[in-house]
């Protein structure tokens, strides 16, 4: 399994950004996919997750900011992300939760950075 994350750069507050997590390996719509997110000097937390379904949820930091999104034929994952604050600015993750049938496995990509100047 291997998570391609890009999208990243340098924005001004206010501004907004796509993210893509191009996924090899696993299916984007036959497992649960996600976006995490790790400050400097923070623990990484949630941004968004999107079960197989195709129901999303939100950490509460992003709620009506961010959206995630599939796109099944590209295998990829999207993360919109608008209104841009300083408090956004971060390495962003990628995350596949794989399901087998002897469990679920968890899958990071290498990041992408997203930095928000004021």
């Amino acid at each position: 399994v291997q998570l391609q994350a890009s999208g990243g750069g340098l924005v001004q507050a206010g501004g907004s950004l796509r993210l893509a997590c191009v996924a090899s390996g696993i299916s984007v719509s036959g497992n649960g996919m996600g976006w995490y997110r790790q400050a400097p000097g923070k623990q990484r937390e949630l941004v968004a997750t999107i079960t197989r379904r195709g129901s999303a949820a939100y950490g509460d930091p992003v709620k009506g900011r961010f959206t995630i999104s599939r796109d099944n034929a590209k295998n990829t994952v999207y993360l919109q992300i608008d209104s841009l604050t300083p408090e956004d600015t971060a390495v962003y993750y990628c995350k596949a939760e794989k399901f087998t049938p002897t469990g679920v496995y968890d899958y990071w990509g290498q990041g992408t950075l997203v930095t928000v100047s004021s």
